[in-house]
């Protein structure tokens, strides 16, 4: 790649944010240099050396764009030709109302495009401690697995102790082992989702009994022995182990992942079950599937004697067991400007789980925004922030701290978040009314104001899009 080091982005972290944030700048006529360390240096929760390799689940969670915040955030990345967004929808497994996709078909087709644009050099290696002073436009998009090194790096230059929590990994069954005169197939409520049928994942009932049995062997079963380092890291509560919540009471799981409602067993239609547990479809062969909401910090034995009390699940085989890493991020709002550029040292901007979000959507807009900021830095220009009212936005006001002046004032901890309609600004105006005229009542006012949130956030994008960017708002 020829030119000076002040023309190229220089992006540290080809996962989901840093790939997406380095075919942003590229897409924008920017040459761009993708750092990523593996498989040189491999992490504890990769298995390959494959750009945007997702470790945890496959799920993109719910693609309703009218009524679910994340959603949204897949719609108005859509809108800006996201690749991680483009690859998700290439790659898409049934999974109900959300976008599930097959991991290595989505890893696959993110790294062929990086690898196929002409401005964009993949360097293999890994970036020990701040990046070279002549790198004058830098996203650092490591992610929660930073290298220790890099991680050391910044903590000195921001004078500032990292925060981290746990994060855990589901286990994956093969499809074969599963007993289907036990298990059958339907989504919640027959829901039709994204390449989905509305008979999308395999359901396992349990009934009181079993269920009780199941609570007590989680909570008696051997777990993963902490460093002396991670002791006092809390889990980021979105993705609590399966045996932390079973700790929090024994109805926990019944109102959580194994929420009994909305499903009838075939088998056996007139009783009803205690608790279900459901896997989704983890690859596009349809030979895999992932427990869902089973992250577990137990023992590789004991997931395997404990699981397979399941009903259905006896004879399972793994192709994967669940497991526990620990994730870190920066205090956002107090480091971070308003365009991601670190306070202390401008030349660095970060993207993705270090900032602060949580999710695979919400790391990768980030990493779409980061990369965007940085396009018009090495041109010169400077780009205006999305509007608040779009998730794009607003889970930017989450990060930087550009929300804090609307809620009461004092100290708070900033914590790890997806997005959700919360972190958007009040509607001006509350719908009140149905199109037909009359008066909407009790949660319908609820589903209106959502709706209408999504509206005004995809109308503002599209205009924000019209006004600064040089692409095209995608229909």
């Amino acid at each position: 790649m020829t030119g000076p080091q002040s023309n190229i982005v220089h992006v540290i972290g080809a996962g989901l944010a840093g790939s997406e944030a380095a075919w942003q700048v590229a897409k924008a006529g920017v040459p761009v240099v993708l750092h990523e360390m593996r498989p040189t240096r491999m992490t504890e929760a990769h298995r390959t050396d494959g750009l945007a390799e997702l470790v945890c689940s496959n799920s993109f969670r719910s693609d309703d764009a009218a009524n679910n915040a994340v959603g949204l955030l897949h719609a108005e990345m859509r809108r800006l030709d996201s690749l991680v967004m483009r690859a998700a929808d290439a790659n898409q497994v049934p999974a109900g109302g959300a976008l599930a996709v097959d991991r290595d078909g989505f890893s696959a087709a993110v790294t062929k495009a990086l690898n196929d644009h002409p401005l964009i050099q993949i360097a293999r290696g890994e970036v020990k401690g701040l990046p070279p002073a002549d790198w004058s436009n830098v996203i650092v998009a490591t992610g929660p697995l930073t290298s220790a090194p890099l991680a050391d790096a910044i903590r000195e230059l921001t004078d500032e102790n990292a925060l981290a929590f746990f994060d855990a990994i589901a286990p994956i069954v093969h499809r074969e082992s599963i007993d289907m005169s036990v298990a059958w197939f339907q989504s919640r409520y027959d829901k039709v989702g994204p390449g989905g049928t509305g008979a999308d994942y395999i359901n396992c009932p349990m009934t009181k009994e079993q269920y009780d049995g199941f609570v007590a062997a989680l909570i008696a079963g051997e777990k993963t022995e902490f460093k002396e380092w991670e002791t006092n890291t809390p889990y980021f509560d979105g993705c609590l182990p399966i045996e932390v919540m079973a700790e929090r009471g024994p109805e926990t799981l019944r109102h959580g992942p194994m929420k009994p409602v909305g499903l009838t067993n075939p088998h056996d239609p007139t009783t009803k079950a205690y608790a279900i547990v459901q896997l989704r479809q983890d690859n596009k062969l349809g030979t895999l599937y992932n427990i869902v909401g089973f992250q577990t910090k137990l023992k590789y034995g004991e997931q395997q004697r404990i699981f397979r009390t399941i009903p259905g699940l006896a004879k399972a085989e793994f192709a994967r067991l669940g497991g526990l890493h620990r994730n870190t991020f920066l205090n956002s709002p107090k480091l971070l400007d308003g365009q991601l550029r670190l306070r202390a040292q401008p030349r660095l901007r970060f993207a993705g789980q270090m900032t602060g979000c949580e999710g695979y959507v919400e790391s990768a807009s980030v990493g779409l925004i980061a990369g965007l900021y940085a396009a018009a830095d090495a041109r010169g220009e400077t780009l205006v922030s999305p509007p608040g009212t779009t998730a794009l936005g607003s889970l930017l006001g989450h990060i930087t701290g550009g929300h804090i002046e609307t809620i009461e004032p004092g100290t708070r901890s900033f914590q790890p978040m997806n997005i959700n309609f919360g972190l958007f600004p009040p509607l001006a105006t509350a719908p009140t009314k149905k199109p037909d005229g009359t008066r909407l009542r009790g949660n319908e006012k609820t589903v209106a104001k959502k709706q209408a949130m999504s509206a005004l956030a995809l109308a503002d994008l599209d205009r924000w899009i019209a006004d600064h960017l040089r692409i095209a708002a995608a229909a």
